[in-house]
């Protein structure tokens, strides 16, 4: 299957900012919604900023409604994930993605956003793992460059890390949050990364469960015929009982589940809950090069 790629923004183009789980409140997008406009956008804050259902913006039913009117309509160009938090998963079963096939555009976000990135791989469009504009005054200017050369369409490299089993490659770039992509393991948002390269991050999770985690990807063959394993973020790891430790950092499991293996493979790459969270182009084809320096991804032949 063909991926689609959204087409570049241009100025004066419109990007909705749509809540997906957590509340928030318009004074937490203002410098999100500064950064659009620097960038020449024009921005729609969406009907659940400010909204407030327990922890979500609002009910499963009203946070579907918000982002699928902002998926039908033809004048927004991209759609901006407000934030993270949980509760994006709930939208799966109500949600209607198909429009993106006619009028494709970028969904943009990381974190819980995962969920789409992998709904939207499955119905073959590309979307962007990026700093959503909750707290991105405190992001990297290479974070939001990134973003904004991924919007607008213009080849970029996201360099850094440090390699673990170096060597080159080409493949479509899949993943995100480990957490959700193990809660949607079995289910028709799952995906497969054989053959692709796979992307991996989390944030402040048990080790123990972190290994149950890469057990379950490790015993359902997530870790061979891989074409590159990239490791961003995992930030904030911690024991149940620090003094009873679980004795493995994340590293080590991911390097024992792939030790067999032969592809190139890195380890904190600057994406994912981390200051310099830089673009990513998720179900698009990208060039990985992994050196005893560090790695580098290259998206200069999917965007634009």
């Amino acid at each position: 299957m063909t991926t689609i790629v959204p087409p570049p923004l241009v100025t004066g183009d419109t990007i909705a900012i749509i809540p997906t789980a957590r509340s928030i409140a318009a004074d937490e997008l203002a410098a999100g919604v500064a950064l659009a406009e620097s960038w020449g956008l024009k921005v729609r804050l969406g009907a659940g900023v400010g909204r407030k259902h327990f922890q979500q913006a609002g009910t499963t039913a009203e946070r579907t409604a918000d982002l699928q009117a902002a998926i039908d309509d033809p004048s927004v160009k991209a759609i901006w994930c407000a934030r993270g938090g949980y509760g994006t998963v709930h939208l799966l079963d109500g949600l209607d993605t198909s429009p993106l096939h006619r009028d494709p555009k970028w969904i943009v976000g990381f974190s819980d956003i995962t969920v789409l990135h992998n709904a939207l791989h499955g119905l073959g469009v590309a979307s962007l793992h990026a700093q959503m504009p909750f707290n991105i005054a405190g992001k990297s200017e290479a974070c939001k460059e990134t973003l904004r050369q991924a919007l607008f369409g213009e080849p970029f490299t996201v360099s850094g890390g440090q390699g673990h089993r170096t060597g080159t490659s080409q493949g479509v770039l899949v993943g995100g949050n480990l957490s959700l992509l193990y809660a949607l393991r079995g289910t028709p948002y799952d995906i497969d990364p054989r053959g692709k390269i796979l992307f991996l991050e989390d944030l402040d999770e048990l080790r123990y469960h972190m290994d149950r985690m890469i057990q379950n990807l490790k015993l359902g063959g997530w870790f061979r015929d891989l074409e590159g394993l990239i490791i961003g973020g995992m930030t904030d790891m911690r024991d149940k009982n620090p003094d009873d430790p679980f004795g493995k950092e994340v590293e080590d499991m991911i390097n024992e589940a792939c030790a067999s293996q032969t592809y190139p493979v890195c380890y904190g790459f600057p994406a994912g809950h981390l200051d310099d969270n830089r673009a990513l182009v998720m179900g698009a084809k990208a060039k990985l090069s992994v050196t005893a320096n560090g790695a580098t991804l290259s998206f200069g032949d999917v965007v634009g």
